[in-house]
């Protein structure tokens, strides 16, 4: 609305202008050579804004034959550019629907046409590696390295092709360049981190990880610390102990559920006479994570004491987590090598019905020690090796006795305290499957068991009991292990440490000799 005011106002204001000078007549006369031209104000401006507007086609008409050429190579390397990024897109595509062809034949389309553009050169070292020409990939991630807004790409592309080819040193050298470059770039903190922990470098290990604190998530990065803190702590066990007391005190500080931590700081602690500190450390991660080494480790704080104190002390740590089985297990396993077979049988009484092969085999303990029947031990034994697994440090199918930090191939914080295969179920099977009188049997045995008399009371059976057979193997399911595969990436993907998308960098078209030669005349 404003601007057709104005409009009339202005039209307004050149016709009232032009009425002005139409009712005050003049006369012009010019000599000039010899030559005398006269005519009226009105003529003589309607012939100056004629030559004006003759002079302003005229230039039009030279300016444009003069940025003629100019205008073509624009056209031109336009339609090029459109070209490329057409090819770049469908190239792009054709690699994540796994189509080589085309793949090949729109990075060399690409090529041809955008030579220089950074999405050309990612197109060419993907289509290479999915031809499996690795050297073709690694030229195209060199050539990107020689640039600055995707060398991180490039070094991110080499490093993958080292992890492939099993070049451990190239790896690291091209994740400590993208370190330099870019300090925040998590892949590369991440790949320093999982090197210098596999070597054991646990001082150039939690270096790496303070680089990339900003990147992580603050639990992540207090769980990560801890676990470095607690692996270097173990590594000093033995030669500095006030040191590795230390870090466990800060590791636990950092994540007090986590058991190998606090399982060290109250050794650590205990050593040094701060039992009461030890024994709160102890009482805090196990009613949080309930273990059988924090629940070892409470039950030794003080060097020197009798089973039945050791007793004591594991039932309050039991009652910080009530019900548990890890809760039973330590009240039973003290309660035995206190010789007190009642409170032991007590203990286990809830877990027979489906026993696992520590209680079975501590059941069998039990019974050899109070009554020395062969025959039940025999029968506790062989449940045992038919019983579910009990839980375990594994970690990418390896199981270990004790924590490690990290696995063999290279992975920190990957062994967890849990069943092995536990998501197939095969283990249960044989024990849920017994017959009605087998769990008929079990019942009642559990219920007797709170009732047992005492040793010196009891009666040796006249005859083993028989064992309940397993059913046959033609009715029970075969489960075959699931192996988990995994495989490298072809790219670097989305968690490259480049913020977004590369952007697309058109080289700079070639000098105007026009405009050169324009030039002279400014």
């Amino acid at each position: 609305m404003i601007r057709l005011v104005v409009f009339l106002v202005s039209v307004a204001l050149i016709a009232l202008g032009i009425a002005w000078v139409a009712d005050r007549p003049g006369d012009i006369a010019v000599t000039w050579m010899g030559y005398r031209i006269e005519t009226s104000v009105l003529v003589a401006a309607m012939a100056l804004l004629a030559v004006i507007a003759f002079a302003i086609v005229l230039w039009s008409i030279v300016r444009g034959i003069w940025r003629s050429p100019h205008h073509v190579s624009l056209f031109l390397r336009n339609r090029r550019a459109l070209r490329g990024y057409q090819a770049v897109s469908r190239g792009l595509i054709a690699v994540g629907a796994g189509d080589l062809r085309l793949a090949r034949q729109s990075a060399d389309e690409a090529s041809r046409h955008s030579p220089g553009d950074p999405l050309t050169m990612l197109l060419n070292a993907q289509s290479a590696q999915m031809a499996g020409d690795r050297d073709a990939a690694e030229g195209a991630f060199r050539a990107m390295v020689g640039r600055n807004d995707t060398k991180l790409l490039g070094l991110r592309g080499l490093h993958v092709e080292a992890q492939r080819r099993g070049d451990r040193r190239g790896a690291l050298l091209a994740a400590e360049e993208a370190a330099k470059t870019e300090p925040s770039a998590t892949w590369a903190g991440q790949a320093l981190l999982e090197h210098h922990s596999a070597g054991g470098n646990w001082a150039a290990a939690l270096e790496a990880l303070e680089r990339m604190k900003g990147a992580l998530e603050k639990p992540l990065y207090r769980r990560k610390r801890a676990v470095l803190l607690t692996a270097q702590a173990h590594a000093l066990e033995e030669r500095e102990r006030d040191a590795s007391r230390e870090m466990a005190l800060e590791a636990v500080k950092l994540a007090p559920d986590f058991v190998p931590a606090a399982t060290l700081a109250g050794r650590r602690l205990a050593e040094a006479g701060e039992v009461r500190k030890a024994g709160k450390i102890l009482s805090a991660a196990w009613a949080a994570n309930p273990h059988p080494d924090i629940a070892e480790t409470y039950a030794n704080l003080r060097f020197g004491d009798s089973a039945r104190e050791r007793l004591a002390r594991v039932k309050r740590l039991a009652d910080k987590a009530p019900g548990h089985r890890e809760s039973a297990l330590a009240v039973a396993r003290a309660a035995f090598e206190a010789r007190d077979f009642v409170a032991a049988r007590s203990a286990l009484a809830p877990l027979i019905a489906a026993p696992t092969r520590r209680v079975a085999t501590l059941m069998a303990e039990i019974e050899e020690a109070e009554h020395g029947a062969a025959g039940r031990v025999r029968e506790w034994l062989g449940r045992a090796m038919r019983a579910a697994a009990d839980p375990v440090w594994t970690a990418e199918g390896v199981i270990s006795d004790r924590w490690l930090p990290v696995t063999p191939s290279g992975r920190l914080d990957a062994f967890e305290w849990k069943t092995p295969l536990a998501q197939i179920g095969s283990h249960p099977v044989i024990e849920a499957e017994k017959s009605g009188s087998a769990a008929a049997a079990d019942k009642a045995e559990a219920a007797a068991i709170v009732e047992a008399p005492p040793p010196s009371e009891a009666k040796p059976p006249e005859q083993p009991p028989a064992t309940v057979p397993p059913k046959p193997a033609a009715q029970a399911k075969a489960v075959e292990p699931v192996i988990p595969l995994v495989h490298a990436p072809d790219d670097p993907g989305p968690g490259s440490a480049l913020d977004g998308d590369p952007v697309a960098e058109r080289p700079s078209p070639p000098p105007d000799p026009w405009q050169r030669l324009w030039q002279l005349f400014r």
